[in-house]
């Protein structure tokens, strides 16, 4: 795995998806651990880092598709296709992504 720094810490806000435009990520600090999701509703096309974060997913404020931050399974409608979600490490204060090996669990719902 070839883990690649893309934010630190103290740029997160609990529950604030947070932007990393180089990388089209979204990553979130939420119940204690960190997740990172591609930053495109798989709908819409629109940047999952605008939506709110709720019980470990994340909304599409545009037209309310959520998805599983664990895996990037759509939640409702109308989504139907998952989006990629990241392994994140900590290390020090710098939020390191494995951006070549996506989880691989994001079949469609």
């Amino acid at each position: 795995m070839t883990f690649t720094a893309v934010a630190t810490l103290d740029e997160l806000t609990a529950d604030v998806p947070l932007a990393v435009d180089e990388h089209q990520l979204a990553i979130v600090a939420h119940q204690g651990e960190y997740f990172a999701i591609h930053n495109l509703c798989s709908h819409g096309r629109v940047a999952l880092s605008e939506g709110d974060v709720e019980d470990y997913a994340i909304e599409c404020y545009l037209h309310g598709s959520r998805f599983d931050l664990r895996s990037g399974r759509p939640l409702c409608l109308p989504a139907t296709q998952a989006v990629p979600v990241y392994p994140v490490r900590i290390e020090g204060t710098d939020i390191l992504v494995d951006l070549e090996h996506p989880i691989q669990n994001t079949q469609e719902s």
